[in-house]
Formats: C-alpha cells, structure tokens, sequence
C-alpha cells in the first residue's frame, strides 16, 4: 500500500466503506487519497468495482446535508464514471443522448452542466461526427443535411484511437518497398497463393492485415520474418505477452526476432506526480524502433490503446502486419482496432487457408468459428467433453482434470494446463474455479495480498514489469512485495500494485487468450456472468495446443451460443478515422 493507506484505513472504517477497498483506492487516488476524498468524496467513484449509490453513501456520511444531488462534483464524477463503465465494454464513445438519460436516472438535474465539468477535467471530450452525405443521390440533395453525431468518451481511449488512426496513415503514406521485385518473386517461388500474397503485402505495403486459425498466422508470420531477416532487413515478430514470445521462438523463428510487445516498447515506471504503477514506454514517436518490418500475429488482442503505441512507434516508412482469426473475441481492452482497420477498406486483407490437414482441434475450433457446435473424432483424445450436472460438478470435473487426468492419461503436467471459463463470478466462474485449484495445488492463508509463494498468477492490470495477461508464479513474499517469476525474470511487485495480480490457475478467456497452452480446461457455464458467445467459444478451444477439455455445464446454450450468438458491439471511432 501507498503512504495514504493508514489514514485511507480510518477515514473508511469511520464512514462504512469496506476495508477491501483501501489497497485500490489508495493505488487509483495516490498518497493524497485522503485529502482528495474528503475535498470531494465522489471521486470514490474512479475506484473500480464502486457504485454510484455507494459513493453517494460516502459523501453523505462526511457532508451531512451538504450532500446533494444536484453537487457539480457529484454530476463530473458521474459522467466521468459512465463513460469509464463504458470503456469498460470495450466502447470509446457514448452517444450524447445515452449520457443524459443515465444523468437524469441518477437525478442530476442539470446533465449539460454535469457534462461540461467533466470536460473541463480534461479526462472527458466531446467528439463530433459529421454523419455520412451521398452527395450524388437526387433526393439526399434535396433534403436537410443530417446532424452532426456528438458522442463523448475517456480522454485516453479517444486520442488512442485517433493516435493509432494518424499512424497507421502515416505509414501506409511513407512506405516503399522493402526489398526488390525480383527478390520478392524469388522468395514466393513455392509458396501456396495465399501465403504469396501474404508475403508481397508484408514486403509492399506499409501495413496490411492477415486473417486465419492462430497456427497458421503464427506459421505465416515467422515464414515472413525469415525471408525478411535473410535479405538484411530489421524485422520483429511481436506477441501480446513474453511468454506467448517464448513459445513461439521454440519454433522456426530468426534468432533475436519474436518478442513481447511490452517489452519491445520498452517499459518503465512513470515518475512522479503520476500515481504509483503508472506505465510509460521509452519507444515511441520520440523513439522510434529500430526496425524495418513488425509483423504481429495476434493483433486481435491488442486495445486501441496498446495498438497506438505499437504504431506511433513504428518509424517512417516501417511496414506493420496486423494478424488476427476472423471474427476474434474483442481484446479485453477497450476499442477493437484490428477490426476497424480492415472495415476502414484502406489496407490489403489477406486470408489464410489451413496450412496442414486440421486434426481434431483446429477441425473444432474452425467449426465453432463457423457456427457449428460438432463432435470430432479424436483417436489421440486430443478433445474430450466432460458433462456437469451444475456449477459445483463442474468446479470438481475441473480440480480432477488438471491434477489427475490430464497429467496422468497424457502426461501433460497440472503446471502446463490452464483452465479458462467464460465466467469471472458464480458457482462456476473464475474466483471459484481458482478457489478450488488453490486449496488443491498450493493451500495456504493467502498472507500477502491473498497471495502466498508457489500460487499462479495473472496480471489483470498492466504493470511495469509485465503486460496484460502475462503469467507468473509467486516465488517468495515479504515486506517489499511479492516476488513474481515472469518468463521475462523474477520481478517485485508492491504491496499497492499486488491488486494488479489475479490468481492464475484459472482466468477469463479475454485475459487468458493472449497465451497458449499444451493443455485447457474450457469451463462452460449457461449465467447470466457467462456471456457465452461464439467468439468467446472460439478463442477458448483455440488456446489449446495439444489437448482440450470442455467441461460443458451450458446444457443447449452452449451450442444456441455458438450458433446464433456474436460479440456485443463496440462505439468506436477507429474505421471512419482511418479514412478522413
């Protein structure tokens, strides 16, 4: 915790707000977190997980009378927490009009004044569209021209997308061929016609975006780093994490060239005032990479945010190749950049066909991204369905997979298998699923921060030392934090930033799906926490590399999802942007 916890501590025990919340708002409001709360106590609201009502509670409990509905703190807090709900959806905008009902159900009285406060902050803009004009229809020529679209959004998720909209024009704007026609024909002698295409587009274009299953973009991005490197060019293959980077240099990469995004954009803590865990990159427009090709084959991943980075850091005349599975679970980030760029129609979209004859799980994971739930025959059980009768059975299916079956059927190790579930809550989600691995794989008190030394961990929160969704194992504890073994090396993470940190044995898929694994566990529940769709279904099995277990406690829903079922749409900017 920060210097502010003690005193955090006592102002929420004196006015009702649970204990819990002290290491998060002490890490989101910084060492001042006190003084800033009684100055105005709605800025709990910033604190995730808190609700309006709550942070009204709280400001009545230090206010007394004072505390109104129609406080211009209460109305900026409030638009500044819809929005942040929103970005929590994915969307990077929110229609004026869906701002004011939500003010006026919260009883704010005055939603313009609330709104223009929170512009006035500067972690809110207004954003105008002009909508679209057929200027060659007779009868759009002759009716009143149709009024401007004003949305607003989060500052940081608003200028991301218009960042990564200038870059990614800027690069298709400064690009020249990398390498010469006649080396370029050499190097596509033998190659089937997509992986040639896909290739040219890599070496011709400034950026272009593959589609296809997560084997063969992977395949086809190392084949392009390889011809890249063996004609002298500066190329890096780039993965969402460092120990999906790990995995896949274990194949035929150019020695040097896969690494982690979060690395390769070279991170470091923010210094002050910035609140402590803030990340900053020493890459960027300022600092460019040194390279010549990025080629990124799980672009899906990536938010608008991180995707903005990546291209602002990529200098002029830097070809990118954005990868992703066609129709991908939307990054757990906000925005969905990968998307909105092909739908933009401004790059070259290459689809790749199954490089070798699919076995039983890619023939699975394809089926399901074609909306078919099917059996597969799988002689080798790379694929095995597990029936629960309720959420319970199907926690215990799971705790019996990855600590007795897989391990002794396949030999496969507990440690090599990562169970995923489509719900973070409930008798079958995330916390109860890791709960029940806990107690079997590593019991302990959770001493530090829930947490004790040999427990699995996720990052939930990007830190300094490690990207979203980079998984770890807590080696030791003590006063200055958890010691965390990542892929990349043993770091220390602070007591303040250990919320940061989720235990690792089972994780949501949106969190899980930036590493693959010799072996999942997909836990498949029909909840109102599931929001079972089939591009969730998709990425769950798709993680799988060797074997698959689904623990199918969604009945018909599971297959009702995967046929009829897409990902919720997104606000976003990012294609009409990328046109102007």
């Amino acid at each position: 915790m920060t210097d502010s916890a003690p005193d955090l501590a006592q102002l929420f025990e004196a006015t009702g707000v649970p204990a819990a919340l002290v290491p998060r708002a002490a890490a989101r409001l910084g060492a001042d977190a006190p003084g800033r709360l009684r100055a105005d106590p709605w800025l709990l609201l910033r604190v995730p997980g808190v609700l309006p009502r709550q942070a009204d509670h709280f400001a009545r409990r230090l206010l007394g009378d004072q505390a109104r509905p129609d406080d211009p703190r209460r109305g900026r807090a409030l638009v500044l927490h819809l929005l942040t709900e929103a970005a929590r959806q994915g969307h990077t905008a929110t229609p004026v009009a869906d701002v004011v009902a939500a003010l006026a159900a919260q009883r704010v009285p005055d939603a313009r004044q609330a709104i223009d406060g929170a512009l006035d902050t500067g972690e809110a803009v207004a954003l105008v569209e002009e909508p679209e004009f057929d200027e060659e229809s007779p009868e759009a020529l002759e009716e009143e021209p149709p009024e401007p679209e004003e949305s607003l959004g989060v500052a940081r998720w608003a200028l991301a997308e218009e960042a990564a909209a200038e870059g990614f024009q800027r690069l298709a704007a400064t690009a020249a061929p990398l390498l010469d026609d006649a080396t370029i024909k050499a190097a596509r002698q033998g190659l089937p016609e997509d992986r040639s295409l896909a290739l040219t587009a890599a070496l011709r274009t400034g950026v272009s975006v593959l589609r296809g299953a997560p084997g063969d973009l992977a395949g086809t991005a190392l084949g392009i780093a390889s011809v890249a490197a063996g004609n002298g060019l500066r190329v890096a293959v780039v993965t969402p994490t460092d120990h999906a980077a790990a995995a896949l240099a274990r194949g035929t990469a150019p020695a040097g060239t896969v690494v982690g995004l979060h690395r390769l954009l070279e991170p470091r803590p923010a210094p002050p005032p910035a609140p402590p865990g803030t990340v900053v990159f020493g890459r960027g427009e300022q600092h460019p990479l040194d390279l010549d090709l990025v080629v990124v084959p799980d672009a899906a991943a990536l938010d608008v945010e991180m995707t903005a980075m990546l291209v602002e850091a990529c200098p002029d005349s830097a070809h990118l190749v954005l990868g992703g599975e066609p129709g991908a679970l939307p990054p757990a980030g906000p925005g969905r950049a990968l998307d909105d760029l092909e739908a933009s129609e401004t790059v070259p979209v290459v689809t790749l066909e199954p490089g070798v004859e699919a076995g039983p799980l890619q023939a699975l994971t394809a089926a399901v991204r074609a909306g078919e739930l099917v059996p597969v025959d799988a002689p080798g059980r790379e694929v095995v369905i597990v029936p629960a009768a309720s959420g319970a059975e199907a926690v215990h299916r799971a705790v019996q997979l990855v600590t007795d079956s897989i391990p002794r059927a396949l030999g496969i190790p507990a440690e090599d298998v990562q169970v995923v579930a489509a719900a973070a809550a409930g008798e079958a989600g995330v916390a109860a699923l890791n709960a029940a691995l806990k107690n079997r794989l590593n019991p302990g008190p959770g001493e530090f921060g829930g947490f004790d030394p040999g427990d699995r961990v996720v990052v939930a929160v990007p830190l300094p030392e490690a990207a979203l969704g980079e998984p770890g194992v807590v080696t030791g504890a003590g006063a200055d934090g958890l010691h965390v073994e990542f892929t990349g090396g043993t770091v220390t993470i602070p007591p303040a930033l250990s919320t940061r940190l989720r235990h690792g044995w089972a994780a949501p898929v949106p969190l899980a799906r930036a590493t693959r694994h010799p072996a999942v566990v997909a836990v498949m529940t029909d909840d109102a926490e599931a929001g079972l769709s089939r591009p969730m279904v998709a990425t769950a099995f798709g993680l799988a590399l060797r074997h698959l277990s689904v623990v199918q406690a969604a009945g018909p829903a599971l297959a009702r999802a995967v046929r009829e079922v897409d990902a919720p749409g997104r606000r976003t900017r990012l294609a009409r942007l990328v046109v102007r």
